[in-house]
């Protein structure tokens, strides 16, 4: 893979995270109610973050949760015994039921994962409401979804990737795109 372009820096990132912390509060008229889920892998630590702008805003923690939709992705097409997929479950520390549940994940493509994760959640509970916080959108949807919160929106090629880092798991903080050979 050729590298193209880096999109987002740590600052940029920050400024990004920033604004959808606001733009979800002022949509749902501050943290009552409100629940933030991070889809693993990456999804997670930006929900972390999210939560920590949202505490300097608002000066209050909200619930936050963990999410692998690893069993319920559609693109699953072989298991056998010995490499069975393990349901790593939600790690939900509060009921989603009756709550304004924000799904934050770092790339929005096909919906696919997107999808999965409502799935997951719905078997949890039933929320008020379920909401999408990204930290891009490249296009290329495959099912009618949309995120509520962009932080960036980067059109794409099919012939090219966004690669999010994020200093918790990759020691650094960028977004960039790269080009299929």
């Amino acid at each position: 893979m050729n590298k193209k372009a880096n999109v987002l820096d740590n600052n940029a990132m920050k400024r990004a995270l920033t604004r959808i912390a606001h733009e979800i509060l002022e949509r749902n008229k501050g943290v009552d109610g409100l629940m933030l889920v991070g889809i693993k892998t990456r999804g997670v630590p930006i929900a972390n973050r999210l939560r920590e702008r949202i505490k300097e805003i608002e000066g209050v923690e909200v619930p936050i949760g963990e999410l692998d939709i690893t069993l319920y992705r559609d693109d699953l097409t072989h298991v056998d015994e010995a490499h069975e997929p393990q349901l790593n479950d939600a790690n939900l520390r509060e009921q989603v039921s009756g709550k304004n549940v924000v799904l934050v994940d770092d790339v929005l493509y096909t919906g696919r994962t997107v999808r999965a994760a409502m799935d997951a959640i719905m078997d949890q509970g039933r929320p008020s409401q379920i909401q999408l916080a990204v930290l891009v959108d490249r296009g290329h949807r495959e099912l009618p979804i949309r995120a509520d919160f962009i932080g960036k929106n980067i059109p794409t090629s099919q012939n090219e990737i966004i690669t999010v880092e994020l200093a918790e798991i990759d020691q650094t903080d960028s977004v960039s795109i790269y080009e299929k050979e």
